[in-house]
């Protein structure tokens, strides 16, 4: 119950609280003595992703193929989503760095995350002509008190806000939560969520270069059905960008 009360916060309370409670390592719970979230031996076990990586997805690639600009996958196949990018792999302590922020309004985190979203996403930036978060259902939104991919996304683009178009696409279905989901119940599971693009927004997306923003890539299963969507009412093309991937 008093988690359910705590979720239902208002952003701006949960942020004024995450600010005043002393500041506590959001990995390992360790007090600090600043506000950057982490101490430094649970900083030394974040695991960013760097090159060599799959051109199309993103994927790290094992030394034997680390000159070949594309996985085994994209090669046998073209991605739907053109190319994607991710900040961390997904591990122990990234994991427990998201749900941090995530669900537990971590919101003084967000600066640090958006560093490291806006390295992996740089390239991506320089094409994108909209950027669009992953939504949540209304009611899922209303739980928790925030979209963690609008404050990312919005992070991405505050120099260039115009670019941010938080509600081109909507969740109009609900669905259950993907954690502990194998690989075809998550696919089921999104395509029914029955994603859309917000008719008034449409004229934004004709033609454009949509950069998606999520915080956690899994399967692609969202990103890919978010992207079918987008693909389908006229964008140009789909690239994505995560702040960790499951690998």
């Amino acid at each position: 119950m008093v988690r359910q009360t705590w979720s239902l916060a208002p952003l701006a309370v949960r942020g004024l609280v995450d600010v005043v409670l002393p500041h506590r390592c959001a990995v390992c719970g360790m007090p600090l003595g600043h506000e950057r979230g982490l101490c430094a031996p649970c900083w030394s076990r974040i695991d960013f992703v760097s090159p060599p990586f799959c051109r199309a997805c993103g994927v790290p690639l094992p030394g034997s193929v680390a000159m070949a600009p594309l996985c085994g996958a994209c090669t046998a196949a073209a991605p739907l989503v053109r190319r994607t990018r991710a900040a961390l792999l997904y591990d122990d302590a990234s994991r427990r760095l998201t749900i941090a922020f995530k669900h537990y309004g971590r919101l003084s985190l967000r600066p640090l995350l958006v560093q490291w979203l806006r390295r992996a996403a740089a390239e991506l930036l320089d094409d994108a002509d909209v950027v669009v978060p992953v939504p949540l259902h209304r009611w899922r939104l209303l739980h928790r008190g925030y979209n963690q991919s609008v404050l990312l996304a919005r992070g991405l683009v505050a120099d260039e806000p115009s670019r941010f178009v938080p509600d081109l696409l909507v969740r109009h279905r609900s669905t259950k939560p993907q954690q502990g989901l194998g690989n075809a119940e998550r696919r089921s599971n999104v395509t029914a969520a029955a994603f859309r693009v917000r008719p008034a927004a449409r004229s934004r997306l004709e033609g454009a270069q949509v950069l998606l923003v999520d915080d956690v890539l899994t399967t692609g299963a969202t990103r890919d059905a978010c992207a079918r969507v987008l693909l389908r009412e006229g964008a140009a093309a789909v690239d994505a960008v995560c702040l960790a991937r499951v690998t």
